[in-house]
């Protein structure tokens, strides 16, 4: 009979920044292995350290944490972190927080969870599409074939409510140098925007 296991994950956001404390507590709480690395959470995108933790775990095992933001920073990436791991019958909890996924209250939980995370995404895709929108109504804005102009409406439009660019770069399958050249693009517009402002109150004020 294979045994539970308790596996830790701690993370920090910057490299100056220290995981001991975590993986003090998550010792403490009996974990035998703690995986770390020092990442930032607004995705999940690059955390290597989780990944792994994530192919370790198995069924019967609980992966542990201090908190819930060390793990994820949007209710969609807690979601989908949580349901991979109940796929696999590992449970889910929290050393400093009522969280987890093996009580009737944690259970309960995770099911608002999947609400919380499709509003979390509809929101988001409502303001992907009033940039879009706004995008096409600017006559030259963005060139190209009509699909491609699309997917930069929508790489603009997730740039302007501060997505993550790794999250951009997953969620619209482009490369890197592709966001830096809709964000330049971006910031090029905006500056001649603001060109056109102050000649314009320069001209009235003569």
């Amino acid at each position: 009979m294979t045994t539970a296991r308790k596996i830790g994950y701690a993370r920090v956001s910057t490299t100056d920044q220290s995981c001991a404390i975590q993986e003090a507590a998550l010792k403490a709480a009996g974990c035998d292995l703690v995986f770390h690395e020092e990442k930032s959470g607004t995705s999940t995108a690059g955390r290597e350290q989780l990944e792994l933790a994530m192919k370790v775990v198995r069924k019967g095992d609980t992966l542990i944490v201090t908190r819930i933001d060390r793990l994820a920073r949007s209710n969609a990436d807690l979601y989908q972190i949580a349901e991979r791991l109940k796929e696999k019958g590992v449970t889910l909890r929290a050393t400093e927080q009522a969280f987890d996924t093996g009580t009737p209250e944690g259970k309960a939980l995770f099911g608002m969870l999947g609400v919380f995370a499709e509003f979390e995404t509809a929101i988001r895709h409502e303001r992907q599409m009033e940039g879009i929108t706004k995008a096409k109504a600017i006559p030259g804005k963005y060139k190209g074939r009509p699909e491609k102009k699309d997917r930069n409406a929508e790489i603009a439009a997730m740039l302007t409510d501060k997505v993550p660019w790794s999250r951009i770069k997953t969620e619209k399958n482009v490369a890197l140098s592709t966001i830096a050249r809709v964000a330049a693009r971006m910031k090029k517009e905006a500056g001649e925007a603001g060109n056109g402002e102050r000649a314009a109150a320069t001209a009235a004020a003569a």
